[in-house]
């Protein structure tokens, strides 16, 4: 997995945009003004919302993610390198739906609707 992939998976989901912080810091794709995945200035991961605390660590305890550094305990850090694009783009698409279904009802009705939603 690279950072290009994961760039290609954020930017293909309806109403979804990249801000990136002109200090060098994170760069993150959001929904509305709401961030579903976050890559830090080391550029070896994404990190991603996950439904809940027990989702997230039951990711970690697999080994499918790591935790995400000074974020709240339901995200997840995914590193690039071996991971498979289809597990990446699940967990992408997860923290997408999470946060955009999180939206006010004016910004969620002016979304593309999302065919792929989970």
């Amino acid at each position: 997995m690279t950072r290009e992939i994961t760039d290609s998976i954020c930017a293909a989901l309806p109403g979804a945009h990249w801000a990136s912080h002109h200090d060098g810091g994170l760069d993150a794709w959001k929904v509305g003004d709401k961030m579903f995945a976050c890559i830090g200035m080391a550029n070896d991961g994404v990190s991603v919302k996950c439904a809940d605390v027990e989702a997230a660590q039951f990711l970690i305890e697999i080994g499918a993610a790591q935790k995400a550094k000074y974020f709240h305990r339901s995200w997840v850090r995914v590193p690039f390198g071996d991971k498979d694009a289809d597990e990446l783009r699940d967990r992408i698409h997860a923290s997408y739906a999470i946060i955009r279904a999180a939206l006010p009802k004016k910004v969620h009705a002016d979304l593309a609707p999302w065919p792929d939603a989970p």
